[in-house]
This record gives structure tokens, C-alpha cells and sequence, in this order.
């Protein structure tokens, strides 16, 4: 065999550009042969094209973006999600409550308020009483929310969150604002006994026997503070479920009402 007919095999196996014509000019009796196939790219290639796309995307979305609107009604306008909340999202959800900005400046002006119009109180006068109140506070919120959000919940799989009813009637709204405090939702979207509430006031109010200054710890007291925190529940849940009404209409961010009433709420009869 020549070199030329050598060269031209070679360029035949190889998939070389000009292998045909180069093979018809050396040996023309020799019969055309097809075209080989086009290349195919290798997996390698091919993930390391993907991975470059990636990186383009990646940079895309490294872009800076305008912030979004706020609307600090969401959390009460679409209420929970679908999706039943894990022990640990409710866990979340619990410390959320807590550090709350709302619920830590309702804290803080209700115990200035309370020690400067009461300086007698079982707290005492001055910063030192101030300081006792927003401690007692705190840790009331904490106990309430670990039980009722967290614990309970958890246990009983109960979904924690109050459900609103804005398509319904006035009347209705404020039914189920008083019936919640009974009746509540399971995880799997089902009607249950809401212990979150009728168990965690309870504990509650037990625990607070032994640290809160000046509260009363007989079995009737205990009973009375119980009967009137049930009573008072409702009054959370008219604030959730009018509240992103109200603010449609004035157009005024007045969120730390609910905290305030809530708080009000919370610390009924405190020394009795």
C-alpha cells in the first residue's frame, strides 16, 4: 500500500475533515464511503457544559434586586400554611413569638407602666422593680409559648395556629374567634380538642406559682386565674382575625395592638 493510500485510510478512521475527497482523488476506483457520524460528546463534557450553565444561572441571580413591599398583616391574612407544621417548625414558630420586636416593646412599656402607676407592687419601686417585672414577664411568655406552641402541640399533633374565616359573616368571625379557644385544628386539617390551650394554661399558671411575686397560690386562686385567662382568650383571637380588616381601612401599622391586649390579657389578676 502507498503512503497517499495509507494517509488516506488513516484520515478515513480517524474522522478527519477532507478524509472523502482526498481517498476518491488517490484511488478512484475505489467506491465513495459515508461520512462518519458527527462526534458525541462525552458524559465529562457534558457535565462540565451543565455545570457552566449553572454558573451562568448562579451569576444571574447574584444580581442585585429591588426590595420587596413589607405587609406586616401577611402572617394574620394568610394564616398557617398547608403543609403540617414538623415539632421542630413548631418549635420555630414558638421562638418567633418570643423575640417577637412587638412582644418585646409591649413587655418592656407594660412593666414601666405597671411599677411607675404601682410602686408598692410586689415588685418593688425604681429599675430594680423594673427589672423583676420584665424578667417575670419574659419568662411567662417563654413558659406559654414552649407549652402551648411547642410541646402540647407537638405531642398531641395539634396545629398550633389560629385559623382565620375572612369570607365569613361579622357573626360567624366572632363565634369562631370564642369557639377556638375550645376547638382547634389537628395537623391533618381535622377538628380536635384545642389543649395547646385548655392543658397550657393550666401548666402555665403553675409554674408561675412559683416565681411570680405576689401571686396567690391556693387552689381557688390557681382556679380563678385559669377561668379568667379562658375567658380572656378570646380576645387574642378577635385581635388575629379583625385586625388585617381594621388596617385595610386606616391604613395605619398598628400590629402592637394585639401584643398590648394580648399582654393586658396575660397578667389579669396577677396578684390574686
Amino acid at each position: 500500500m502507498s503512503r497517499a493510500a495509507l494517509f488516506a485510510a488513516l484520515l478515513v478512521a480517524t474522522g478527519l475533515p477532507g478524509r472523502t475527497a482526498y481517498a476518491q482523488d488517490t484511488n478512484p476506483a475505489q467506491p465513495s464511503l459515508p461520512d462518519a457520524p458527527a462526534p458525541v460528546q462525552s458524559s465529562v463534557e457534558q457535565n462540565d457544559a451543565n455545570s457552566q450553565i449553572d454558573r451562568n444561572d448562579c451569576t444571574k441571580k447574584l444580581l442585585p434586586c429591588p426590595k420587596p413591599f413589607i405587609n406586616w398583616y401577611t402572617r394574620f391574612e394568610n394564616g398557617p400554611q398547608v403543609k403540617p407544621l414538623t415539632p421542630e417548625e413548631k418549635a420555630w414558630l414558638a421562638t418567633k413569638n418570643i423575640i417577637d420586636p412587638f412582644n418585646l416593646i409591649t413587655i418592656l412599656g407594660e412593666a414601666g407602666i405597671s411599677v411607675a402607676g404601682d410602686s408598692h407592687s410586689a415588685y418593688g419601686p425604681g429599675m430594680p422593680g423594673y427589672g423583676r417585672y420584665v424578667g417575670v414577664s419574659f419568662t411567662q411568655d417563654i413558659t406559654g409559648e414552649f407549652f402551648n406552641t411547642f410541646l402540647i402541640p407537638s405531642i398531641v399533633h395539634q396545629d398550633p395556629h389560629y385559623h382565620r374565616m375572612p369570607h365569613a359573616s361579622y357573626l360567624r368571625r366572632a363565634l369562631h374567634t370564642v369557639d377556638a379557644v375550645a376547638w382547634a385544628q389537628s395537623d391533618s386539617g381535622k377538628g380536635m380538642l384545642n389543649y395547646g390551650t385548655l392543658l397550657g394554661y393550666g401548666i402555665d399558671d403553675e409554674i408561675g406559682n412559683l416565681y411570680v411575686p405576689g401571686q396567690q397560690t391556693n387552689g381557688s386562686a390557681t382556679a380563678r386565674r385559669y377561668a379568667i385567662g379562658l375567658a380572656t382568650a378570646p380576645i387574642d383571637n378577635a385581635v388575629t382575625e379583625f385586625l388585617p380588616d381594621v388596617a385595610k381601612h386606616i391604613h395605619v401599622q398598628i400590629v402592637v395592638i394585639q401584643r398590648i391586649i394580648n399582654q393586658v390579657a396575660s397578667k389579669d389578676t396577677g396578684g390574686t
